[in-house]
């Protein structure tokens, strides 16, 4: 991808414009150069303040002009070069709508804040070799100045009348006081990260750990003394405009939200005749969620926190060697992927983290164990069909793999999140497809795995749009939704506790539109191979179109099916 001369200046190709969004990207939020294994990231954290998010946002806008002049250059309308425009366009206008109508001034959550994003890029940071961990000495150091910038920006929230929920405000300073080490009898997080470190560095890195401590310690208490005063009484739900500027942020695309709420409501029916069927294998007479409480209590389980680590490797290497070959061609870095226990602290539902761009970190699941020492399989099959392999695991690393081909930001940074979960959704579907849950008790775990996606629909757009629950529901019928609602309905339809069901729900409230994306993004990508599939009759290559699909890079909604249909 060379530069070439355009009236006698030198212009970049889309491909290159958006690579050096990256590097400047990077410069500006360390957080991505870490996720994606720059070393030089590793001392840094980026700066959360208004200014901060300012810095960031005319970047995007830079880029967008350059993008301009890059699509009207010869060569710009090459398949390549086509996809990286698209994509680069649709994601920089996506984030200018949220940072322009200031969603960067009330963002607390209980999985997606800046407070997360510090406290989960050490979980990646190298710590291999003495001079990693001087580096994160050095990231320990810069915690209190990227909290207090988090803070700066909140306390701008409040005066300009833009509040974070009260739920997940609450949530968010019991994480806090958790990671502070005030609750739980667990240790601090930093202090417990920084233990690990090097002797000759011991007084070091428990200084800069000790004044990490000491900010989140200080957050705390501003969000409890300041800012939970302040949004008390405030709504938890955002109202149909904000809702689809998030939506399109996080789906890419914009929705007909009415008839995606329509669409919930048919898989929810659809899901709960098979969820039936199954249920009376594995105990006659009972309703889906009577079976799961009974395989809670006697189904297949693994016993210890070491052990369901190991166990959940074995499934993923299980899978890996099933598939590759068979239905996916996979590389051998991509071959490699780990099963982790999640720090406590964190939101409730499982993870996967990337690998970085050299494949130095592999790419990772990772499991909160809630405190719990015993785990019911039944759900964790499909969930690590869709975390690990062939899921989410599989995608992002093939993106990795195929950076070169692509661009740093089609492979690491533009990911559209319905994108990556459709995918992930629609392997916990292949696998099923392919014979891979091997008997009742597994086929209903993924069938709730499923089901939970289509309540997802339901009550992240009805809760946040006040929709009413239409007459042919079992539940409610005529009623408008409210949160309370929608997690008494979210328990009702699910095998998962109710620590989990009220840990889903601030989610929810917290990063509108976000949640629907499973089961919108599930359905984009069996249109596209549906629509691949017709185009191709018999010569159809099931194995060839997931490769060709996983190479791809990402791509809003609509982008992606248009482009799967073309495979």
């Amino acid at each position: 991808m060379s530069e070439i001369l355009h009236n006698g200046s030198t212009s970049r190709l889309p491909r290159q414009v958006a690579d050096a969004y990256v590097d400047d990207l990077i410069a500006l939020d360390p957080i991505t150069g870490t996720y994606l294994g720059v070393a030089e990231s590793s001392p840094r954290l980026p700066d959360f303040s208004p200014a901060g998010r300012a810095a960031v946002a005319e970047l995007a806008r830079t880029t967008l002009a350059r993008l301009d002049a890059a699509e009207a250059l010869p060569g710009a309308d090459s398949d390549a070069e086509r996809r990286c425009a698209r994509l680069l366009r649709e994601r920089l206008t996506a984030e200018l709508a949220v940072h322009d109508a200031d969603e960067d001034l009330c963002a607390v959550s209980n999985i997606h804040s800046p407070a997360h994003a510090i406290r989960e890029v050490f979980t990646l940071t190298p710590c291999d070799t003495h001079e990693d961990w001087a580096a994160i000495a050095e990231r320990l150091r810069a915690v209190p100045g990227a909290l207090d910038g988090y803070r700066e920006s909140l306390a701008l929230g409040l005066e300009r009348g833009l509040y974070g929920g009260p739920r997940a405000t609450a949530t968010m300073i019991g994480q806090l006081a958790t990671w502070a080490g005030r609750e739980d009898d667990e240790p601090a997080f930093f202090d417990a990260f920084a233990a690990a470190g090097p002797a000759a560095l011991r007084a070091e890195l428990d200084g800069a750990a000790a004044a990490a401590t000491a900010a989140l310690a200080a957050l705390h208490d501003w969000m409890s003394t300041v800012y939970a005063p302040a949004v008390e009484g405030r709504p938890d739900t955002v109202g149909r405009e904000r809702y689809a500027r998030w939506s399109r942020y996080f789906n890419g695309t914009d929705l007909d939200l009415d008839e995606a709420y329509a669409y919930g409501w048919s898989e929810y029916h659809r899901l709960l005749a098979e969820m039936k069927t199954e249920a009376a294998k594995i105990l006659p007479g009972a309703g889906p969620w009577e079976a799961l409480r009974h395989l809670d209590e006697h189904g297949t389980h693994i016993e210890g926190v070491d052990e369901v680590r190991a166990w959940l490797q074995g499934l993923m290497d299980e899978a890996i060697e099933n598939l590759d070959g068979t239905h996916f061609e996979l590389a051998e870095r991509v071959r490699r992927v780990e099963s982790r226990i999640a720090p406590p602290g964190g939101a409730a539902a499982p993870y996967y983290t990337s690998p970085s761009e050299d494949f130095s970190r592999p790419g990772r699941t990772w499991l909160p164990t809630m405190g719990q020492t015993r785990f019911p399989v039944y759900d964790l099959v499909s969930t690590w069909y869709h975390e690990g392999v062939p899921g989410h695991h599989l995608q992002l690393a093939q993106w990795t793999h195929v950076a070169d081909q692509l661009s740093r930001y089609q492979a690491g940074v533009g990911m559209v999140s319905a994108n990556a979960e459709g995918w992930a959704l629609y392997a916990e579907r292949l696998m099923d497809e392919l014979g891979y849950l091997k008997d009742a008790e597994q086929r209903l775990g993924y069938l709730d795995c499923q089901m939970m996606r289509a309540a997802r629909v339901i009550v992240d757009i009805g809760m946040h749009l006040g929709l009413e629950i239409p007459a042919d529901s079992p539940f409610r019928p005529g009623e408008t939704w409210t949160p309370d609602l929608a997690q008494e309905f979210f328990g009702l339809h699910s095998g998962r506790p109710a620590d989990y069901v009220a840990s889903e729900l601030t989610r929810y409230l917290s990063m509108p539109g976000q949640a629907i994306g499973y089961k919108l993004g599930e359905r984009a990508w069996l249109l596209g191979r549906e629509n691949a599939r017709a185009a191709h009759g018999d010569s159809f290559d099931l194995k060839a179109w997931h490769m060709a699909a996983l190479s791809q890079g990402s791509l809003g909604l609509d982008d992606l099916v248009d482009e799967l249909s073309k495979l």
